[in-house]
């Protein structure tokens, strides 16, 4: 028999644990714990089969589990997950909190909070993807990787704008404006800075919700904004931490498994199929369909004039016939086409908003002097081709046909007639 004091050193911990048991042991077993991890001492001892049975079991677990994180016999240990589980920490802390507090407020407050979840977790599920995979070369799987996470921004600042009646607009617009932050995974080499930055930009309405809670009263208000501003905080300081660069890849790791689908084309209209002349057997479907107005029934009646009533006009009794009333005049002619309005062209910026407007076949229009708390705003442009460099909060293209060259966190397509990105 051999006695052995088994040491385990953890990476994750900074106290280890150990066990003192007599086992029976193969050089197969013994060489599974090998210096860093496991420090083992041998000395002759004795120990009954009872107890012996049980160690047994729990070291052939132990080896088991060492064997899958080297990926088979005498493998490297896989990378550590202490970047993933520093993040479930956030999730976790502030995070739950702001979600269940907004789960008590209600309302959109509530809704929008669901949209911002899927967020985040679509970023914990790329960075358990960059824990076991490296880089994908293709900058389009790269794209692909970090679609859920630009849908989950467009989502969450779509809603605010869709509900600005709402009583609860400041609460919509605090959480739309910093959302942003959660695209740190596609900047290098300072996401950190961004992460702030995005911040920053919702403490606007998140100062307005505050000023509302104290004239109210309402502490529920107050710590909701206190949750969602330190979620972000230590967002930021979990990226400084872990990805101070920008995401860090596992360089050892194997492709990360992601399809691009190739663009398809849009299906060709169907064509309309032709009516179907009613069949006896019952009254038609349009009676019933006309009985279903209720009172709104009668509304296509022709009004009869007095000179056409029988009963006031005996000599159309007479007859039995109802004069034809004249016909009636020309029905006036179709409206002219209206004539586009040409306005004079325009680009200037009003305090954080890019205004581009009424340019007509302009391929070099370069706005450099950008922000991330900047917005562009395109309208009414053909032929035109405008390139935006850096980074700004958002981008929204109304009624135009254009080319847009950029990077940006979030785009926004308003009635667009026609559209490249490049």
């Amino acid at each position: 028999m051999l006695f052995f004091a088994v040491r385990y050193r953890s990476k994750s911990s900074h106290w280890p644990i150990s066990l003192s048991k007599n086992i029976v042991c193969s050089p197969t077993l013994v060489a599974a714990f090998q210096p860093p991890y496991l420090d083992l001492y041998c000395s002759l001892a004795t120990m009954s089969a009872d107890r012996l049975e049980a160690v047994c079991v729990r070291l052939e677990a132990a080896v088991s589990r060492l064997e899958g994180c080297g990926g088979g016999g005498g493998g490297a240990i896989a990378p550590s997950s202490e970047s993933v589980e520093a993040y479930d920490e956030i999730l976790n802390g502030p995070f739950a909190k702001f979600t269940q507090l907004s789960a008590t407020i209600g309302g959109e407050v509530e809704t929008q909070a669901v949209y911002v979840k899927d967020g985040f977790q679509a970023v914990r599920s790329f960075l358990v993807i960059a824990s076991k995979h490296k880089k994908p070369s293709d900058e389009a799987k790269l794209q692909a990787l970090m679609k859920p996470i630009s849908a989950a921004i467009g989502e969450v600042q779509s809603y605010r704008e869709k509900n600005r009646p709402s009583k609860l607009f400041n609460h919509l617009s605090a959480v739309s404006e910093a959302i942003g932050a959660i695209g740190w995974v596609a900047l290098s080499p300072k996401p950190g800075p961004f992460c702030k930055e995005m911040a920053d930009a919702g403490q606007f309405y998140t100062n307005r919700v505050l000023k509302e809670a104290k004239e109210k009263g309402t502490q529920t208000h107050t710590d909701w904004v206190r949750a969602f501003m330190q979620c972000l905080k230590d967002l930021q300081a979990y990226i400084m931490k872990y990805h101070t660069t920008g995401v860090v890849w596992n360089a050892q790791g194997s492709e990360a498994p992601v399809t691009v689908a190739a663009p398809t084309k849009a299906p060709a209209p169907a064509k309309p199929a032709a009516a179907k002349p009613a069949t006896g057997g019952g009254p038609p479907a349009g009676l019933f369909a006309a009985l279903n107005k209720g009172g709104d029934v009668t509304t296509g009646l022709k009004k009869v004039s007095k000179d056409q009533m029988t009963h006031k006009n005996p000599e159309l009794r007479a007859s039995s016939m109802v004069k034809a009333a004249d016909a009636p005049k020309a029905a006036s002619s179709a409206p002219k086409a209206t004539t586009a309005v040409k306005k004079p062209p325009r680009l200037e910026r009003r305090g954080n908003k890019w205004e581009v407007e009424w340019q007509d076949n302009n391929p070099n229009i370069v706005i450099d002097d950008t922000a991330t708390k900047q917005t562009v705003y395109i309208y009414k442009c053909t032929n035109t081709t405008v390139q935006v460099k850096g980074k700004v909060n958002n981008i929204t293209l109304g009624q135009h046909h254009s080319v847009f060259r950029g990077t940006v966190c979030f785009m926004k397509f308003a009635w667009q007639l026609g559209m490249e990105l490049a």
